[in-house]
């Protein structure tokens, strides 16, 4: 997955309410930037890092730079925009890049199921069942290493993989899938200590039989592409 336009360093000043940024660019300017990203962003929102941001000339949007990546400024990157995910799982199932889902020939984005909710995706192929995939983008990590999720209590992640174990019910096929943004975990837990409601809910799914996958990510400021099955324990 590419991004659509070519993206800029800067520097963070603030994060607040949630979805604003206040950024200063390399010309010394001070903007204010969209940032889609509606978790606590533990560890990635601290004054100074420097930060890679994606200009836009649509008359339609008030705030002309959207925040994309965090520079570590050793090599590693950290993807925050939630949205990314989606489009990265979407280029790779088109491209057959998921073994798991490989034999799926449709995928469907934002089908409505469960209650008053949306998958991701819904992937169907000629003699499978129906397989319900929801999409988790992971960006916490608190010990070198090791990636968590999530990064702050998630109710409507819960109810999500209860949905996908009302699935598994149905006789239908579903998955967690996990993409981890960014470049320096090789392993992933969850963050039992900051949602133990969310966490129980995961063995629960897990249990009832839906499946869990978790691939980490190649991250430059040119795009966000799938990479290797990533170890969760």
């Amino acid at each position: 997955m590419q991004f659509q336009t070519p993206l800029i360093p800067a520097r963070l000043i603030r994060r607040y309410k949630r979805f604003l940024a206040d950024i200063q660019l390399e010309d010394g300017r001070e903007v204010t930037a969209h940032c889609a990203n509606p978790g606590s962003m533990m560890g990635l929102a601290e004054a100074g890092m420097k930060i890679w941001v994606e200009p836009n000339d649509d008359p339609k949007k008030k705030l002309k730079y959207g925040w994309r990546l965090v520079d570590h400024e050793n090599g590693h990157f950290t993807g925050v925009d939630t949205a990314v995910p989606n489009r990265a799982l979407k280029a790779a199932l088109m491209a057959c890049e998921v073994p798991e889902l490989v034999d799926y020939s449709t995928a469907l984005p934002e089908q409505k199921y469960g209650e008053k909710s949306r998958i991701d995706f819904l992937l169907r192929g000629e003699g499978l069942p129906d397989a319900y995939v929801e999409v988790k983008s992971v960006t916490l990590s608190r010990q070198v290493g090791l990636a968590e999720f999530p990064d702050s209590v998630t109710a409507r992640g819960t109810k999500h993989l209860g949905e996908l174990a009302s699935m598994v019910a149905e006789g239908h096929r579903a998955v967690m899938f996990y993409l981890v943004q960014r470049m320096d975990c090789s392993e992933m837990t969850l963050a039992a200590d900051i949602d133990p409601t969310y966490a129980a809910a995961f063995e629960a799914a897990r249990e009832a039989g839906v499946e869990v996958m978790c691939y980490d990510t190649r991250i430059s400021p040119e795009g966000v592409e799938l990479g290797r099955v990533m170890a969760i324990r």
